[in-house]
């Protein structure tokens, strides 16, 4: 009797991690969304070119070549665009996924948005600053437009923006799922 309510928390920790994560992969996409609009408005404005946030990530499969107009912008846009959402939404789940483990991250909205905008300064910091030179990709830290910018973006238009979506889908199912008291 012991061993199979056991087995019936575990099955429910793990469907509940499994719902988290499907959470902050559908967040992921949202904040990769609305980080690569922001970004992609500020490169036209501060640079002239709409698709340089796409190249600096294409490059990383491309090669430096991808920042030149020697490889067709429609490899760049669909290159750049599937490594920036296929990480979103890893970055998205791994987020998620934390934030289910510790409940103290996920006792009100405002935290979960705080970790979410912690998280995606941490996710600036080490990509462009650790990973970045590491890995060769030197355009990182050297084509980053703006200071500012890189902290906006990450830290709010898809750390917030993930925190947001997160908070919002779980805390009302939550506060769905918990039994009244009337």
């Amino acid at each position: 009797m012991e061993m199979a309510r056991e087995n019936a928390s575990m099955n429910h920790q793990q469907v509940d991690l499994k719902s988290w994560a499907k959470t902050g992969l559908i967040g992921g996409f949202i904040a990769a969304i609305t980080f690569a609009l922001f970004e992609m408005i500020v490169a036209l404005i501060l640079v002239d070119d709409f698709f340089s946030p796409l190249r600096m990530i294409g490059a990383i499969v491309l090669g430096p070549q991808a920042l030149t107009l020697q490889i067709p912008l429609t490899t760049i846009i669909w290159t750049g665009t599937s490594i920036h959402i296929a990480y979103s939404l890893i970055t998205g789940a791994i987020f998620a996924s934390i934030i289910s483990k510790f409940s103290f991250l996920r006792s009100t909205p405002a935290i979960i948005i705080g970790a979410g905008s912690a998280y995606g300064f941490l996710m600036w910091i080490i990509n462009f600053y650790i990973i970045a030179p590491a890995a060769g990709w030197i355009w990182f830290p050297e084509q980053a437009n703006q200071f500012w910018q890189g902290f906006v973006a990450h830290t709010f238009l898809f750390g917030a923006v993930l925190g947001w979506y997160v908070a919002k889908r779980k805390l009302h199912r939550i506060s769905r799922e918990r039994p009244s008291n009337t």
